[in-house]
């Protein structure tokens, strides 16, 4: 599902943020990324998303190598991964439900297939009676949860989410990783970067942790 070989990424003419970088994932993993603010957790969430190119090496993703994908391609990859980056990028001028709406749009879903499959993730992300609401509305929770439900509407293979509990009470984010699980448990490799140690407690079936100028991975005994 995912290989890294001697991977590393900088930007401009810095030191590398992420340095030889090497390990696989296999299809219905649940993998959490620990690390400090600043580590390269988001950087190395975005490069196995295809949203930036590493500097050196090369990533594997859904039998794809990234840095040789044709750019017809390129969109049907996009459709297999489900992504939750701490920036939302959600669209202000659409309401909830055409948001959540978009994923399945762009991949020619009939309309009403696309409105009724929107509102089941967004039952699923506790955001139903929001779907008229536009986005900007929506408390910093709400928002967060809204682009989990348009993540996970498209049924993706891959689902990555950066920090997705950030902005979550301590129920609400149980809710959220409660999500993440029935979509592994039902084959979709899950990657999570958080800081939340007692969500990897209960959650996370490995962990890499992401630190300056080193890259560990481990998987969590559960006792």
């Amino acid at each position: 599902m995912i290989e890294f070989q001697h991977v590393s990424k900088s930007y401009g003419t810095g030191s590398h943020i992420l340095e030889d970088i090497s390990f696989r994932v296999t299809a219905g993993e649940f993998v959490f990324i620990a690390g400090p603010s600043g580590a390269g957790k988001s950087t190395l969430l975005k490069l196995i998303a295809g949203l930036e190119p590493c500097s050196k090496g090369s990533i594997h993703v859904n039998g794809q190598r990234l840095d040789q994908i044709t750019a017809r391609a390129r969109p049907y990859l996009r459709r297999a991964v489900g992504v939750i980056l701490q920036d939302t990028h959600l669209l202000y001028d659409r309401s909830a439900l055409d948001n959540v709406m978009l994923p399945l749009a762009v991949a020619g879903h009939p309309t009403g297939i696309a409105r009724s499959r929107a509102r089941a993730a967004l039952q699923k992300v506790g955001l139903s009676g929001k779907e008229e609401a536009n986005p900007i509305s929506l408390s910093g929770g709400e928002q967060q949860r809204l682009a989990i439900a348009r993540a996970i509407v498209n049924r993706p293979a891959l689902l990555i989410a950066d920090e997705p509990t950030a902005n979550l009470d301590r129920e609400t984010a149980r809710k959220v990783m409660s999500v993440f699980r029935d979509f592994n448990q039902v084959g979709v490799t899950t990657l999570v970067a958080t800081h939340d140690e007692d969500l990897m407690a209960q959650y996370a079936q490995r962990v890499f942790v992401v630190e300056p100028g080193r890259f560990r991975d481990f998987p969590v005994s559960k006792t």
